[in-house]
């Protein structure tokens, strides 16, 4: 009686094993998120100088690095947090 027990069990947990936790929708949202977020560090790399005893502020603190690349990585946080919040639509 014990085995036939333990075998339901075993089938139920791989019967909810086997389901994706999101739906693709949200994947793709999820896929769609972390481009933009590596978009915006792309953004804040650069700044390769020939000489490194001189400093140039005009490079390191540009509206590129300072302003924008930091904007466009909150906003790839955010279409992950949509994408993970996101409900599946129900089927009418």
């Amino acid at each position: 009686m014990s085995k036939i027990i333990t075998d339901n069990k075993k089938e139920a947990q791989s019967a909810v094993d086997s389901r994706p936790i999101f739906p693709k929708e949200n994947y793709k949202f999820m896929l769609v998120g972390i481009v933009v977020i590596v978009l915006g560090f792309l953004l804040m790399m650069g700044g390769n100088s020939t000489d490194p005893n001189t400093f140039k502020p005009s490079e390191v603190y540009s509206f590129r690095r300072i302003t924008l690349a930091p904007t466009v990585i909150v906003l790839g946080l955010l279409i992950e947090v949509y994408a993970i919040m996101r409900r599946p639509k129900a089927n009418a």
